[in-house]
């Protein structure tokens, strides 16, 4: 069977927008492009062929309005959407609506994304797939003796996660019994608050776990193989920070067993389309299923410079129709890359989100080994509705030391001004010693908190003259006209006679000073 598609519609926006549009073009597909109103001139909206305004402002009025999404594949001439992640990439009611509309979702049956859906669900699925799990209790019960009896059993500590959630909402650590009700009250208010969903389930907790995934990848003649692992360890509140590909240190055998166990999970719930396995691997090489995303990762590009394969044309290829292209055997593992998020958020505030303009945007020079996807220009105003991640930076190398390189390589290239972001902090995580060892785990980042995360120090003399002397030539430079020579013409206090002075005010963060320039 195969299904026509010239005309793709993302209902996304963002970095993962712009990245989808850029294979769909490539492979000469007209791209559809919705946005909300305050979106209008958003980078992902400027890129398409075609633009959607969908209106209003939170996702709730904008981007997760199905009817209006549908409507605007049909008024476009789309035949297939793209959902991108977040947003409504893993709603099955979404797949369905589209298919009812006789259109095509780019992404698993409906009926893939309801298993794995709830996490009690998915690992009863998974039990009886045979694929690993933590020890643990899912079941129906949510009464606190329910939970204490199978605490016990399972052994301090223990791990209670949100049945329906994600993203680090309704999950709690419990180091003993006398901690376990409070922390079971707490946790199923957020689950309720975050996802109307109060029910929990409780793990083995696993100490000094990493966090390694398979990336798995289906058609729907049957086929289904493993693209590798990656290794997502480097987390801060159950958000995922720097990711890379392949994991370090993982033996062949343990990486066939980990990518064969995932192709299971995925055959069990008749997967179709990109997929990703997500594992606890322990320090002894024991791993434990922990939850299948149905959908396009935002880690995916260290996967495609592994293997040298574009996942979201694989996305579209299958959509189509058609088989995939090579064989379990065939799947290559080239180098080593290291990706990082960079977001607008305040690490020096427990990484508030950051809004405002981007007064200054400058991205690293590209090159071999060197990868950019974002979603944002200079001029672009970062707004409170969305996600805050401005882009990722992606390097390649032969080996992880060359990737992790030219990574703080592009990090020393990049410069953002007008919002507070996250780039310092980036830089001083790829530096740490630990991480250029690989001591990779989920409590990376809170045991070295003390050198990740520093006090703010007071920013020396240098920093304001160079801030107030690049202040001055800028103003020089937009005011002078086209005589660049004429006294007149400039902003630096020039006077006949008399030596130039200049005071400027400024102000960086919560911080103050006047610098006079001579």
């Amino acid at each position: 069977m195969t299904r026509h598609i010239d005309t793709l519609l993302v209902a996304n926006r963002g970095e993962i927008a712009c990245r989808v549009m850029r294979t769909a073009k490539a492979l000469g597909l007209t791209t559809v492009a919705v946005h909300s109103a305050i979106d209008a001139n958003a980078r992902h909206a400027r890129e398409a062929d075609i633009r959607v305004d969908l209106g209003g402002a939170k996702p709730a009025d904008s981007y997760l309005l199905v009817d209006k999404l549908i409507a605007a594949a049909k008024a476009s001439g789309a035949q297939a959407i793209h959902p991108g992640y977040g947003f409504l990439s893993e709603n099955a009611g979404f797949a369905r609506a589209i298919e009812a509309a006789g259109l095509i979702f780019l992404g698993p049956p409906a009926s893939a994304i309801d298993a794995m859906g709830s996490k009690s669900a998915a690992k009863a699925l998974m039990e009886t797939a045979g694929v690993p799990l933590v020890p643990g209790y899912h079941g129906e019960a949510q009464d606190y003796e329910t939970f204490r009896t199978a605490a016990e059993v399972i052994g301090y500590p223990v791990l209670l996660k949100a049945a329906a959630g994600g993203g680090g909402k309704g999950m709690k650590v419990v180091e003993r019994e006398s901690e376990l009700a409070e922390a079971l009250a707490s946790a199923q208010r957020e689950a309720q608050a975050a996802f109307g969903d109060a029910r929990m389930l409780v793990e083995k907790y696993v100490l000094k776990p990493r966090h390694v995934e398979i990336q798995v990848f289906a058609d729907m003649h049957g086929n289904c193989l493993y693209l590798n692992e990656r290794d997502c360890s480097i987390q801060r509140r159950h958000q995922k920070v720097v990711e890379e590909a392949p994991a370090p240190g993982l033996s062949p055998a343990l990486r066939r067993a980990m990518g064969e166990a995932a192709v299971k999970a995925a055959q069990a719930i008749g997967y179709v389309g990109a997929g990703t396995v997500e594992f606890l691997l322990d320090a002894r090489g024991e791993f434990f299923f922990m939850e299948m995303n149905t959908r396009l990762q935002v880690e995916h590009p260290v996967t495609e410079a592994i293997t040298g394969l574009d996942l979201v044309a694989w996305q579209i290829r299958v959509a189509r129709g058609e088989p995939l292209p090579i064989s379990q055997d065939e799947v290559p593992l080239l180098g080593h890359a290291i990706e990082v998020r960079l977001y607008a958020e305040d690490p020096d505030h427990d990484f508030l989100p950051a809004t405002g303009t981007l007064e200054l945007y400058r991205e690293p020079s590209a090159g071999p080994g060197r990868r950019v996807d974002s979603g944002v220009a200079e001029g672009d105003t970062v707004s409170p509705f969305y996600d805050p991640m401005l882009g990722k930076l992606i390097a390649w190398g032969e080996n992880r030391e060359e990737a992790r390189q030219r990574l703080l390589a592009m990090l020393a290239e990049t410069a953002v001004g007008g919002v507070r972001t996250n780039l310092a902090f980036l830089r001083r995580v790829l530096a740490h010693p630990a991480f250029a060892n690989a001591e990779l785990d989920t409590g990376f980042i809170p045991r070295h908190q003390a050198q990740l995360l520093p006090p703010p120090g007071e920013l020396p003399e240098s920093f304001w003259q160079l801030a107030a002397s690049a202040f001055v030539q800028g103003e020089a430079e937009r005011v002078r006209g086209d005589d660049p020579h004429s006294p007149w013409q400039g902003s630096c206090g020039w006077r006949a006679g008399l030596p130039a002075e200049t005071d400027l005010a400024l102000r960086c963060g919560d911080a103050q000073r006047v610098v006079r320039l001579r």
